[in-house]
């Protein structure tokens, strides 16, 4: 990512709220390899990192108008690129989740009740599979993902450094993808159940 300054930032989106299309390709090149790299990281997807940050990347031309309000360029676009891949995890989520039951491949985890929502039995097991991480990275992941605590924050109430909090949330995180691949459920779905139910 090209780095910037607060003040060519601003200036640019002011640009590019005017419609100026090479202001837009400044933008667009500085925030492109880290937002894809955001995305890969959670989907392991080239192409769908790529889509995601296009697309994303179209809404801000789309409502440019709008960058003038706009106080943080990078959380506004971190957010938006984020809203589109989730949207875009769960369409492929939805799908293959109709396909497997289709062809039933979730019978195991099907209860007596067939009205029951698969996403309420995928949460169960998200449930099950965090209460099996070892204390410190079930500490960890618990106080990032569901009290929304920032990494420094956990770092003071644990007296951990800031790098062994990302230790044991890499690990975490590591640990729930290889459980939940055990029980047949890809990486979208973690991802949205992360989403919904985290939070």
């Amino acid at each position: 990512m090209a780095l910037i300054s607060l003040d060519t930032e601003t200036d640019l989106l002011v640009r590019v709220a005017n419609g100026d299309e090479k202001a837009f390709e400044q933008l667009f090149y500085a925030y492109y390899d880290k937002l894809g790299a955001f995305v890969y990281q959670l989907t392991s997807s080239d192409i769908l990192a790529e889509e995601v940050v296009q697309e994303a990347f179209i809404e801000v031309w789309l409502r440019r108008e709008s960058l003038r309000e706009i106080s943080s360029f990078r959380g506004y676009i971190f957010i938006l690129t984020k809203n589109r891949m989730l949207n875009a995890l769960r369409k492929i989520a939805n799908e293959k989740l109709r396909n497997e039951i289709w062809q039933g491949g979730l019978i195991q985890y099907e209860s007596a009740d067939a009205g029951d929502d698969p996403v309420d039995r995928y949460k169960a097991i998200l449930e099950e599979a965090i209460q099996k991480l070892p204390p410190q990275q079930q500490k960890v992941f618990k106080m990032s993902k569901i009290e929304h605590l920032k990494q420094e924050e956990i770092a003071r109430v644990l007296q951990l450094s800031p790098e062994t909090v990302k230790k044991h949330m890499k690990l975490a995180l590591k640990f729930l993808r290889n459980y939940f691949a055990e029980a047949r459920i890809d990486l979208p779905l973690l991802v949205i159940l992360l989403s919904r139910f985290l939070r």
